[in-house]
């Protein structure tokens, strides 16, 4: 078999040798042409999957190892017979840890705890569920809004919006839905940034067609929303560089691009094609995943200073601002070149391992902070 796989899937080529000889493509220049021969097409989100691509070529098989599918018009793949999988999840732990040090930075800001801030979830699925639990851990006033959710389950812990809006911070982690029950494009509009507190904070990292960028920037403009963090814009790779340079943090879609999170989904569009394809060879990523930088990071001090001992466990494990800064450089290429820019930041994106790579060695008195490191997803180990 044929396979043809965007070059900024790790692992690709090892995993899908498995099942035939491997082609890696910059995902933007997958064409018909190049699937002329193809059985199977391993994308990410920057390829758009449709008729237009498809049509007339051999594929038999598509896999896109993403959380979100609204780049594939998974209704043309049913009537051509084609199958079908993603991968949910895979970097939800990616995600919930890119929210967690955005927190932290944040604080440090402006100058708050976050034990005394409260965060609306918009979105409570894979993504949604562990910035939860791990905002609990930090001490944080949760509040949760999942229309579908609610009404499926009934669970009267899911609130309405203008509860969640009520938020010190907002996080949204949605699927991008037009024209369904329950839509969200254009989700955050002015309307919806009428109903936030005036001081309060935005993040998104679910999808940039979430937010109508024009709002939100008037938004910050005016001061009726105090910050935002986006890590996803509308119109990628071509961001609205205006949008940018209001945001409080800005990043190029990378906060699910933990190499474990892009391993991860690999993993789970091989095990797909493995099944679709009946063939026997089963592929584990963990034997290929590099070291983190640095595997035990010890900490001591005050319990008083729990918060701060906390924050700087984050940030020696994931610099956010290090991905904000190399984003920031776009404004100085050529128009042009921008979206070239952002992709190459993709594509050529430095190894981040997940906070379960590290050991925290806890000292006789930060003992009572084991179950939040552990929630947070770190080892720990303490002193005897």
């Amino acid at each position: 078999m044929i396979i043809v796989a965007d070059e900024n899937m790790p692992f690709a080529r090892e995993a899908l040798s498995l099942l035939g000889k491997v082609r890696l493509v910059p995902g933007r220049q997958i064409t018909p042409d190049i699937l002329a021969d193809c059985d199977i097409l391993a994308v990410r989100s920057v390829t758009r999957v449709d008729e237009s691509l498809l049509a007339g070529s051999p594929v038999r098989f598509v896999g896109t190892a993403t959380i979100g599918t609204d780049h594939v018009d998974t209704a043309y793949l049913e009537r051509a017979g084609i199958g079908f999988s993603w991968a949910p999840g895979c970097n939800a732990v990616s995600v919930a840890e890119y929210v967690v040090a955005a927190l932290f930075e944040l604080a440090g800001r402006k100058n708050f705890r976050l034990r005394e801030k409260g965060l609306g979830i918009i979105g409570v699925g894979n993504v949604g569920s562990r910035v939860e639990s791990r905002a609990k851990a930090l001490g944080m006033k949760v509040i949760l809004n999942d229309p579908p959710l609610r009404d499926k389950t009934g669970d009267p812990k899911y609130r309405d919006l203008d509860e969640a809006l009520g938020a010190d911070i907002v996080t949204l982690h949605v699927p991008l839905e037009k024209g369904t029950p329950y839509p969200t494009y254009h989700m955050v509009d002015t309307k919806f940034i009428k109903q936030l507190k005036p001081d309060a904070i935005l993040i998104n990292t679910s999808r940039g067609a979430v937010v109508d960028s024009n709002a939100l920037a008037e938004g910050l403009d005016s001061g009726r929303i105090g910050a935002a963090v986006l890590d996803v814009w509308e119109g990628e790779p071509d961001i609205a560089i205006n949008l940018m340079e209001k945001a409080e943090i800005a990043t190029p879609h990378i906060a699910g691009y933990s190499y474990d999170g892009k391993a991860r989904g690999t993993q789970m569009i091989y095990e797909a094609a493995r099944r679709y394809f009946v063939r026997e060879p089963e592929w584990d990523p963990k034997a290929f995943l590099p070291p983190p930088d640095r595997e035990r990071l010890k900490l001591d001090g005050k319990l008083s200073l729990a918060e701060e001992l906390t924050g700087k466990v984050v940030a020696e494990s994931y610099d956010i601002i290090n991905d904000d800064r190399a984003l920031r450089k776009i404004a100085e290429a050529a128009p042009e070149e921008r979206g070239a820019y952002f992709d190459r930041l993709r594509r050529e994106y430095p190894v981040r391992r997940e906070w379960a790579s590290r050991i925290v060695e806890l000292s006789v008195e930060l003992v009572k902070l084991k179950p939040v490191f552990e929630e947070l997803g770190f080892r720990v180990e303490t002193a005897l």
